[in-house]
């Protein structure tokens, strides 16, 4: 069932409860399920198709690390919206709609984004793409193509084969013994070796279908492991697990030590980029032992080759258009080509125009709400606290009397043109606490308001109001009915 393959997929950050009776529940981390229960009894025929239905709702996912407030929380608000079709182009019809809507939505919100193709994770699907705010507080990495507009995120970029093929073997293979060295980048540093000539080498537990319960993971030196390519593999088990060194041990001659390729007695998937090394140096499976002038065919062979590894700045984008450069994001949209996946489990089927049983093809769609807020305040921000874009400010306009507690006639003027703002569609704060003008002031521009109007006895006098533009820092004196066109104007 799809409950079950998703109770499995979503791993850890999946939030399960268990009620008196000892029986499994969840707090919903996303609601295809729920959406598509509901679809399933009220769509019958291909008529009502296609047809999007969308919610604001509360979600709830067990996050490791939650950090920064709202951009990572256990409990967050999202907007997402669901789609329901009889046939894959008007799925694909739909999905380029939501597509532009959402480029639409994050460029009135005034926000450097990218849209990037991603992996589809614990939702599913063949086809999703990211919406990531351009941040150095990002905890995702972008990658982008020097000579397109190619980008993705770094754990759906693919890193391409080198273009030199294997290099010759010119040294035999030799064993050295540093009992001071625990690992091969340790290695590497004491001998004064290149670490792009060395390999590193994990265990991860294999999937049923193979005879070994383990496989050995090889990738270069200097490169990591990218867990979602390799979790993707069908010899890897789901969800991916790295054994530990305590795990590990039993694959050792000498009982701990640092893994090498040679002699490991499992099969071996080694990323491309390692696979054509020559004359490399990886560790011996013993303590203190490392193997140098290791060669693939001649003293180790690859029972696979395969993209392990995450892209780095400078590879060859994957396009064939210029290089790769990284960039950090943060993600507040998603949206996904679900297919037929929960339609076909669930029985959501509709009667189709012979009259015939269908499963729909469906969409998921996505924006983190309180995720966004985060995101805005970290592209718009200064020394005197938030800037909010004019479409997601709390006001549009502050009205600032100086010592409107004490002058009448401040106080009726700022009323006044605060009644015709309003009037006029414009979300407005008129601040008549009475604190000292310095209070009021720096409290409009830590909130971040847009466009700040003061009104002073002196200028007053003179016919004229005080406009200050809350980005810019930009202060100029207007006149009221001057000043009121304007605002309109933004």
């Amino acid at each position: 069932m799809e409950g079950e393959w998703r109770w499995a997929k979503f791993g850890p950050e999946l939030l399960r409860i268990k009620d008196r009776q000892n029986r499994s529940f969840v707090l919903g981390p996303t609601h295809e399920e729920v959406i598509t229960d509901i679809a399933r009894n009220e769509l019958k025929s291909y008529k009502q198709l296609p047809l999007n239905v969308f919610q604001i709702q509360t979600k709830f996912r067990d996050e490791m690390r939650p950090r920064f407030g709202v951009m990572r929380s256990r409990e967050f608000t999202m907007k997402d919206a669901y789609s329901f079709h009889l046939d894959k182009e008007s799925l694909v019809e739909t999905y380029a709609k939501m597509h532009q809507a959402y480029c639409n939505i994050f460029t009135r919100m005034e926000l450097d984004f990218r849209v990037v193709s991603a992996d589809s994770g614990a939702i599913g699907g063949a086809t999703s793409h990211e919406f990531h705010v351009l941040a150095e507080t990002g905890e995702d990495l972008i990658a982008f193509s020097t000579d397109s507009n190619f980008a993705a995120n770094i754990e759906n970029a693919e890193a391409l084969s080198p273009f030199k093929r294997q290099v010759i073997a010119e040294k035999k293979m030799t064993l050295i013994e540093a009992p001071e060295v625990r690992t091969v980048a340790q290695f590497a540093e004491q001998y004064g070796i290149p670490i792009e000539k060395t390999v590193k080498t994990y265990l991860v537990k294999a999937s049923d279908k193979m005879q070994e319960g383990v496989i050995a993971l090889v990738v270069r030196g200097d490169h990591e492991l990218n867990e979602t390519k390799v979790a993707a593999l069908c010899d890897v088990a789901y969800p991916l697990h790295v054994l530990t060194d305590r795990e590990a041990c039993e694959y050792m001659t000498g009982g701990k030590g640092a893994l090498g390729p040679v002699g490991l007695g499992v099969p071996l998937i080694v990323d491309r980029s390692a696979a054509v090394l020559g004359d490399f140096i990886a560790g011996a499976n013993a303590e203190g032992n490392y193997f140098c002038g290791i060669n693939w065919g001649t003293d180790v062979d690859a029972t696979k080759v395969a993209d392990l590894r995450n892209v780095v700045e400078g590879d060859p984008s994957p396009c064939g258009q210029g290089k790769l450069f990284l960039k950090r994001g943060i993600e507040v949209g998603h949206i996904f080509q679900l297919g037929s996946q929960y339609s076909e489990s669930m029985g959501a089927t509709v009667l189709d125009v012979y009259g015939r049983q269908q499963a729909m093809e469906m969409g998921s769609y996505g924006i983190g709400c309180s995720r966004v807020v985060a995101a805005v305040i970290e592209q718009n921000n200064d020394d005197l606290g938030i800037i909010w874009p004019d479409a997601l400010a709390p006001f549009q306009v502050a009205i600032v009397p100086v010592n409107g507690h004490k002058s009448s006639r401040l106080l009726d003027v700022a009323e006044s043109l605060y009644t015709e703002l309003v009037s006029k569609g414009m979300d407005v704060l008129l601040d008549d606490r009475g604190v000292r003008f310095g209070v009021m002031l720096k409290d409009m521009e830590l909130i971040g308001i847009p466009h700040i109007i003061v009104i002073g006895e002196e200028n007053l006098n003179q016919g004229f109001l005080e406009y200050r533009e809350r980005r810019t820092g930009k202060k100029q004196l207007m006149s009221v009915d001057v000043l009121k066109a304007y605002l309109e104007t933004l």
